[in-house]
């Protein structure tokens, strides 16, 4: 009796519920093939494939009568050419087929598999009618995970690299909760940047294009099948057929925009600063503080080209104190416009400020008050709220206006926007919230997107010259406004190797201008590890200095001198390098390849390096291996497949090894790949102290291989238009001889003059005869300092340098026997 007054029950209460769940069913009718667009109707829902190229391509499910319209903060390309495929009505299925891939649509149950031209599965549905389901506003999508099938991406994470079997959300924002060691600091948590975007190698990646927070089980619950879901909008997804990596983080950058160029400056060093005094301390803030600190790095030797004021250059208010920006100055600041001339008199660049989201009134400017009444703030529960509404043009015209143009009519050429998450959110320093409802959190992931975007474009035309930002939280798409940066790390140990898997995480969804915090934010930094810190530092897409705890600040002259030699030493060395670096900020613009890269961007069949997240290659031809234990000397390093050198000694190595190599205090562990060519300029302390009249070729030679240096003028969007050029630099390594040519310039800009000096890898006897375009080249007693045509062989250390006669006006063949 009980068990049919509970079956009673349940048929009562629960079916109704269990209704709510609306699966994709089987195909019904309405299949229609129009141009790129393939139109289908299922027992409960319309579904549309957009054939966007040969190997892309997009889903969309609407349980209601219309599609949702496009948006342009995510997804910046939805004009695609005519692609050429051909569609199939066959008994139980539907079939596309495009030049690169195969599209299954199997009829009852509806489901997508997609296969490569030999016939090999790369993606299949989950089997059943629950592929895609609607339950409620949630809407989700289960798919095949297959047996050795591993992922990668979904933005900024600091707990894996690899996902399988592993669950995570995405939501923009961070830990939440007290101590902060379990909230703000919990790396399992950690969602600045939160990207709904993942690669496979099965050869596939695949974009959740959703700005509600979603929720991925990648294998955690069934072994076999993965599932992502997001708590409303569309099911909207992209599929993107590489099958290697770089060609689908290609496609995926095509798609959500690619990065930028910076002006070259950007690659130098960025300094942070409280100016005296952070929280806590605002009366110590000063114009002086600011000015001496600029100084002091010019008169150390230490190179820097730009640096910013963070949040207490500006009076709090009473509304929304620290989370909120008056634009007011606070008293202790003196003529700020002397301040920003005298920096900008040292050679600096770019000076910026520090603000948030959220206007606020201070003691002679009411900001807010002005906003709310012209309709300017997000609103907030029916009421004008306090949030500038970067989402309506003529707000951001306003805030502009009124408020960042009191400070850029001064000096300051960026911003650094902060706490875009706070937005629909639970802000950092107080109880707030900020808005709330569906719209709110529709909008709160791409709220960091329109935050960085409104600077960044007007900067750009305020200061005649390419737009820079910096900002912590960020979303699908905002590598178009770079750059972001780690966030609020402590100076510890154990978040100092996660950090670094950030870096590679947010490289490997698309993001490659991207910076950290050297030797970590808050507390005070243990000397070894601001040491081994700065070495990754000076190691990273942009390389940033700055910290809270009063009164080091990370400052390195504040850590002993190991610590000021060792920073001195690694900045010297990344300012040589910025042609390199600037080369592969170029490649990262044509091709989405990020500066820097996990292992297994470019290794997806070497499993050994799937869960490598403390080493990484910057760029194409140099690897990087931070030192992240405490006291450590040496470090055990994977070498990928490949001939590989080490960077300070020279020796070779073959690919595919574990190596175990010495790493005392002051180095931190480097390899260039066999053929490698590093293109290095003068020592300065800031950009364009010198003239570039020599560029100095680090040379290491294996076999055949090829660089194109890049240059353009540095600083103005020309290069958008083709005003750029290109010198193709070649090695050919034998047993018996070395050719190095290096190519006249070519594209529509003209680089200024500069010869060569060639410092190659010489792991052989001496050569017997070197020439230039067929001149014999003098042996020099000393090295060359490549002003005259020389060469010169160091014994000890195994180096030849070869100084050019000619420069790149013309063809240049350098052979040695």
């Amino acid at each position: 009796m009980y068990k049919k007054k509970l079956l009673f029950l349940c048929a009562l209460f629960c079916l109704p519920l269990l209704s709510e769940a609306q699966n994709i069913g089987s195909y019904k009718a309405g299949f229609k093939k129009q141009g790129n667009q393939v139109s289908f109707e299922t027992t409960t829902a319309k579904v549309r494939i957009d054939l966007c190229n040969d190997g892309l391509f997009r889903v969309r499910t609407t349980w209601n009568e219309n599609f949702e319209q496009d948006e342009k903060l995510m997804v910046v390309k939805y004009d695609w050419p005519l692609v050429q495929a051909s569609s199939a009505d066959q008994k139980d299925h539907f079939l596309l087929q495009t030049a690169k891939i195969n599209i299954k649509i199997s009829k009852a149950p509806f489901r997508i598999d997609v296969y490569d031209k030999a016939g090999k599965l790369l993606s299949a549905d989950q089997g059943g009618l629950g592929s895609i389901t609607k339950n409620g506003d949630t809407v989700s999508c289960a798919k095949v995970l297959q047996k050795d099938e591993h992922i990668f991406g979904f933005g900024e994470r600091m707990d894996f690299l690899d996902r399988r079997n592993k669950k995570l959300n995405l939501n923009v924002g961070r830990g939440k909760g007290l101590p902060h060691q379990i909230g703000a600091y919990n790396i399992l948590e950690a969602n600045y940047c939160p990207v709904p975007f993942f690669m496979s190698t099965s050869g596939y990646g695949l974009f959740f294009h959703n700005s509600f927070a979603t929720e991925w089980d990648m294998g955690a619950s069934k072994k076999d099948r993965y599932s992502f879901k997001a708590v409303d909008g569309e099911m909207d997804y992209y599929f993107f057929y590489g099958p290697d990596f770089p060609a689908i983080l290609d496609q995926y950058t095509t798609l959500t925009g690619k990065s930028p160029m910076l002006s070259n400056f950007a690659l130098g060093l960025h300094v942070g600063t409280y100016a005296g005094g952070t929280w806590g301390h605002e009366s110590e803030t000063s114009t002086s503080y600011v000015i001496a600190l600029a100084k002091k790095y010019r008169d150390m030797g230490i190179p820097a080209d730009l640096l910013w004021i963070d949040s207490t250059w500006r009076l709090f208010g009473e509304n929304g104190g620290k989370g909120a920006t008056s634009f007011e100055w606070r008293e202790t600041f003196k003529d700020p416009k002397s301040m920003f001339d005298s920096i900008y008199a040292m050679n600096y660049k770019m000076v910026g400020l520090h603000i948030r989201p959220r206007f606020d009134n201070a003691k002679k400017l009411n900001l807010l008050d002005q906003a709310r009444e012209k309709g300017f703030t997000y609103p907030e529960d029916g009421k004008p709220g306090e949030f500038v509404n970067f989402f309506d043009e003529k707000a951001v015209d306003w805030w502009w206006q009124n408020g960042v143009m009191r400070v850029a009519k001064l000096g300051a050429k960026f911003l650094k926007t902060d706490e875009g998450s706070a937005f629909g959110a639970l802000a950092n320093e107080s109880d707030k919230v900020g808005p709330t409802g569906k719209d709110a959190e529709r909008l709160h992931n791409v709220f960091p997107l329109a935050y960085a975007k409104a600077p960044f474009e007007k900067f750009q035309q305020l200061n005649n010259m390419r737009g820079l930002n910096q900002t912590r939280e960020g979303y699908a798409g905002i590598q178009r406004y770079p750059y972001l940066f780690a966030g609020d790390w402590p100076s510890e140990w154990q978040y100092f190797a996660p950090v670094i898997k950030a870096g590679l995480n947010i490289g490997l969804s698309g993001v490659g201008l991207w910076a950290h915090c050297m030797g970590g934010f808050e507390h005070v930094a243990d000397p070894e590890l601001y040491i081994r810190w700065v070495q990754f530092g000076m190691f990273s897409p942009i390389a940033m200095v700055f910290g809270m705890d009063h009164a080091g600040y990370k400052e390195p002259w504040n850590y002993g001198e190991d610590a000021l030699r060792n920073f001195k030493k690694y900045d010297l060395l990344r300012y040589r390098m910025i042609p390199y670096l600037y080369t592969e900020m170029y490649k990262q613009h044509t091709t989405g390849l990020p500066l820097m890269r996990a292992l297994v961007l470019h290794n997806q069949d070497d499993e050994n390096t799937y869960e490598i997240g403390d080493q990484y290659m910057l760029g194409d031809q140099l690897m990087v291996s931070p030192v992240t234990t405490k006291g450590a000397v040496t470090r055990s390093i994977y070498l990928p497949k490949g001939h590989w050198f080490n960077y300070w000694d020279g020796k070779e190595y073959k690919g595919e090894q574990y190596i175990h190599v010495v790493a005392p205090l002051d180095t931190i562990p480097l390899f260039v790949k066999g053929g490698g060519i590093i293109p290095m300029q003068p020592e300065m302390i800031f950009s364009g102290e010198k003239a570039v009249d020599v560029i100095t070729l680090a040379i290491f030679p294996y076999q055949h291989s090829s660089y194109n240096l890049y240059e353009d003028d540095g600083s103005s969007l020309a290069y958008q238009k083709g005003q750029f050029a290109l010198t193709k630099i070649s090695s050919n390594h034998s047993a018996t001889a070395f050719q190095l040519s290096i190519a006249r310039p070519a594209g529509q800009f003209k680089p200024t003059k500069h010869t060569y000096l060639a410092k190659v890898q010489w792991n052989g006897k001496k050569p017997t005869l070197i020439t230039e375009n067929g001149s014999k080249l003098v042996e020099s007693s000393s090295l060359p300092d490549g002003k005259k045509a020389e060469w010169y062989f160091d014994e000890t250390s195994k180096v030849l340098w070869i100084s050019t006669k000619g420069n790149n006006s013309n063809n240049i063949d350098i052979s040695v026997k």
